[in-house]
């Protein structure tokens, strides 16, 4: 949801330049600034923002190039500038012309006041305009974010995807590993102790613990939610962001139950391969709408 965009016009002889600017919020969260001129229209301006921008901290700026309120001039207080020019020749002589200039731009020599009149109904046209452009110029910006955005998540799911295919090897010998291994502690057993092992009850809990071990499901679904991700990534409207949010936290729980099930240092490698990557999606699906 970050994004910048910028649109200028002339207003009342004056450059007008609109900025927004924004980063990421669950909800808007909209800051206005203007000139005075346009202060009776904020709500106006607040309302065409809101509705298509829809969500993220903006913070919106129409103001002019050097960043204060269109100004008229007064005429200039000759009086008050002869005075000055008077003292200053007393003690220095001679009133040099960038100290002749300095003093016509003193406060009260050459006043300025806001010029606070209302606008017409073309400036307020021209006005929306200005800000339209520059929601739109805001927009493309989002959409390039957003295009970058999709080539790097197409990428991480990729190399997950792949990871998850590093699994199957060791997977193939593990439930074998494991049932050799608790064969062979049994075998240590005293023979009174193995006699009195009811061999059927034994059969029984040990194919409940490769069960329990067997990452099939998780595969699976893990899977299903990276297919997920990618369409969803794919559509359009509002609430993509908050939808890819959901999935990144479903594939986190499968990845996490692989982890807890992962008894070979080589699967364990990989499930952490796979959670460096799906913290760098989580991070940048917040910048998603």
């Amino acid at each position: 949801m970050t994004g910048y965009g910028k649109a200028e016009t002339t207003f009342r002889g004056h450059k007008l330049i609109c900025e927004i600017r924004s980063l990421n919020s669950k909800s808007m969260d909209l800051g206005v600034r203007l000139v005075p001129q346009l202060r009776a229209h904020e709500l106006d301006i607040r309302t065409i923002v809101t509705q298509r921008l829809e969500r993220g901290k903006v913070d919106l700026a129409m103001m002019n190039d050097e960043g204060l309120g269109i100004r008229e001039t007064t005429p200039v207080n000759w009086a008050a500038a002869e005075e000055y020019a008077r003292q200053y020749k007393e003690r220095f002589g001679d009133v040099p012309a960038e100290v002749m200039a300095a003093i016509l731009r003193f406060p009260d020599v050459l006043k300025q006041q806001e010029d606070t009149s209302d606008l017409t109904e073309d400036e307020w046209k021209d006005v929306q305009a200005l800000l339209n452009n520059a929601i739109d110029a805001f927009i493309a910006f989002r959409t390039q974010e957003g295009a970058a955005l999709q080539a790097m998540f197409t990428e991480k799911l990729d190399g997950i995807a792949e990871l998850l295919a590093q699994v199957e090897p060791f997977e193939k010998g593990r439930v074998a590993k494991i049932k050799e291994r608790l064969e062979a502690n049994l075998a240590q057993l005293s023979a009174e102790t193995q006699a009195q092992i009811d061999r059927n009850r034994l059969e029984q809990e040990m194919i409940y613990y490769l069960e329990k071990l067997d990452i099939t499901e998780e595969k699976v679904r893990l899977t299903n939610h990276i297919k997920y991700f990618r369409e969803t990534m794919d559509g359009e409207g509002s609430g993509v962001g908050k939808k890819l949010g959901f999935i990144a936290q479903e594939m986190g729980r499968e990845i996490n139950t692989l982890g807890s099930k992962s008894n070979q240092s080589e699967m364990q490698i990989i499930v952490v391969k796979m959670k460096d990557i799906l913290e760098q999606i989580k991070e940048q699906v917040l910048n998603v709408l």
